[in-house]
């Protein structure tokens, strides 16, 4: 199996996707990627205070 980095554009349909209340398979689903991606990348994005407030061009910075 090979890993391939999101994309500027998979993570602006991830903070879309999440803006609008779409779940992780819906999000997925968009995207053709794995629920549990989405789910690593918004948790991973998380502020200081657990609470995700993702958006695609902070994520795309931090990413690594």
């Amino acid at each position: 199996m090979s890993y391939s980095e999101l994309s500027v554009e998979e993570r602006a349909t991830i903070q879309i996707g999440h803006a609008q209340g779409f779940s992780l398979r819906g999000i997925a689903c968009l995207i053709n990627r794995s629920p549990s991606t989405i789910s690593r990348e918004l948790r991973r994005n998380r502020d200081a205070c657990g609470a995700v407030s993702y958006t695609h061009l902070r994520a795309h910075e931090t990413r690594g």
